[in-house]
C-alpha cells in the first residue's frame, strides 16, 4: 500500500512556494507514496506542469458566495470541503505549505484524525499582518493550535523557524529546518553561464518576484534611478527586466517612468519559465524586505547567474563559509545602487561568487537528498 498524500497550496500561480510544490510532486517516489494535489483556485502558469498521475482537486468547483457577507463563512466552507475531500479520497497525510493551507487543514485534519506535515515559509511576525488585513490576533491563535497539532512543522530556513517560534509560542524543538531544494535539470537551461554580456555593453538586470510590498520593487526602481545618475561614462547603459505580475505592477510602471532612459525597464509579467531570463541576464537582483528562503536565488546558482540581493531573511543563509552574493541593505535603495554600480565596475569580480554558489546548492539544496528527507517526515506521520 502506498502513502495517499495530499499536497495544499493555493494555487499554481509560479510563486516560489508553488515551485516548490510542483518539484516535491515530480520526485515523490511513486513506489511509496500516491500524491494528490489541492488548490483553492485552478489556476496559474504552472498548471500545465503538474505530473499526469496526479490528481487535482479544487475549493473553486464548489464554492458559493455568500448573499450577507459573514466573517469566517467561507473559510468554514473550505474546511468543510476539505474534511470531505479527506474521507472521499482516503488520504493518510496532508503537506500543509503556506500559514494559508494551515489555517484550512489545521480544523480538517483535525476532525478527519488525518495527520499533518506543515512547512513554515516566512518570518510569520512579518508576512501574517502584511498579507492578512483583517482579524490577524484570531489567525495567529488559529495558526498556533494548528502548528501544535502537527505532527512535524516543517521550516525552509532558520530565520523563519526562529521567528515562528516566538510567535506561535511553539517548543524549541518542534520546528526541523528543511531549506528549499532546486533541480537544475529542470531549469531546461543550455551553456549555462556560457552567455554573458561583454561589460562595455549594456548590463542586463533581471529580478522574478510577485509585485508585492515585501519583495522591494520600489526600492529596486529608486536604486535603478541613483545607478544611472551615477553611472560612469563609456560603460554602455543599464537595463531592468522584471518579471512577475501582482497588486503593485500600475504602481511600478508609473514609477518606473522618472527613469532617464524610457527602455530601462521592461515589464515581463508572470511567467512559467524564467530559467532562460535569468541565465541570460548578467546578474539577478532582489531587493526584498524579508524571506523565508528564495527559490529565485537558488534558481539564478544553480544557473551560474551572479546576485545581487539584500540581507533579508533567510537569504542570507544561502552564504556560508565563502562568499556567494553580492550584498545590500534591505529598504535601502541607495545601498541596492551602489551594489549594482559595484558589480558594473567589475562584474569579473563575481566568478568567485558564482563558483562558490554552484557549491552551495550541490551540497545544500539538492532536491534528491531534499525530497527524500520530506519523504521520511511522510512516512513517520502517515505510520
Amino acid at each position: 500500500m502506498t502513502c495517499r498524500v495530499l499536497f495544499m497550496i493555493s494555487s499554481m500561480r509560479g510563486g516560489g512556494s508553488e515551485r516548490q510544490t510542483l518539484l516535491f510532486l515530480k520526485n515523490l517516489d511513486r513506489s511509496r507514496f500516491s500524491p494528490h494535489l489541492y488548490l483553492m483556485e485552478k489556476a496559474g502558469t504552472l498548471l500545465p506542469d503538474v505530473p499526469e498521475d496526479i490528481p487535482i482537486h479544487t475549493f473553486e468547483d464548489v464554492r458559493k458566495e455568500p448573499l450577507v457577507y459573514m466573517p469566517g463563512r467561507m473559510m468554514r466552507q473550505q474546511v468543510s470541503h476539505l474534511e470531505d475531500l479527506l474521507s472521499t479520497e482516503s488520504i493518510d497525510v496532508i503537506y500543509d505549505r503556506t500559514f494559508h493551507m494551515t489555517l484550512i487543514a489545521g480544523p480538517a485534519g483535525r476532525r478527519q484524525s488525518i495527520p499533518r506535515v506543515s512547512t513554515i515559509v516566512s518570518p510569520p511576525d512579518l508576512a501574517l499582518p502584511l498579507v492578512e488585513k483583517r482579524f490577524v490576533r484570531l489567525k495567529r491563535r488559529r495558526l498556533a493550535k494548528a502548528y501544535q497539532t502537527s505532527s512535524q512543522i516543517l521550516a525552509v530556513s532558520r530565520i523563519a523557524a526562529e521567528a515562528a517560534k516566538q510567535y506561535y509560542q511553539l517548543p524549541a524543538d518542534s520546528i526541523l529546518v528543511l531549506p528549499n531544494p532546486v533541480d537544475p535539470a529542470e531549469l531546461n537551461v543550455s551553456n549555462t553561464g556560457q552567455n554573458r554580456r561583454e561589460p562595455s555593453s549594456t548590463l542586463n538586470l533581471i529580478c522574478v518576484g510577485r509585485m508585492t510590498e515585501e519583495k522591494g520593487h520600489h526600492d529596486l526602481i529608486k536604486a535603478m534611478i541613483l545607478a544611472q545618475a551615477k553611472w560612469p561614462d563609456g560603460m554602455g547603459g543599464i537595463h531592468l527586466r522584471l518579471v512577475g505580475d501582482g497588486p503593485l505592477r500600475t504602481d511600478l510602471e508609473l514609477a518606473a517612468k522618472e527613469i532617464q532612459s524610457p527602455h530601462a525597464v521592461n515589464f515581463s509579467g508572470a511567467l512559467s519559465d524564467v530559467g532562460p531570463g535569468i541565465a541570460g541576464a548578467d546578474a539577478l537582483v532582489l531587493p526584498s524586505l524579508f524571506e523565508g528562503m528564495p527559490n529565485v536565488v537558488l534558481e539564478a546558482m544553480a544557473l551560474q547567474t551572479p546576485v545581487i540581493a539584500t540581507r533579508a531573511g533567510g537569504t542570507i543563509e544561502l552564504e556560508r563559509s565563502e562568499p556567494t552574493i553580492l550584498w545590500a541593505e534591505p529598504g535601502n535603495p541607495d545601498s541596492l545602487a551602489n551594489a549594482i554600480l559595484s558589480f558594473a565596475s567589475d562584474p569579473r569580480s563575481s566568478t568567485a561568487r558564482t563558483q562558490a554558489a554552484t557549491r552551495l546548492i550541490t551540497e545544500h539544496h539538492n532536491i534528491n537528498q531534499t525530497c527524500r528527507t520530506l519523504e521520511s517526515h511522510l512516512l513517520a506521520a502517515c505510520t
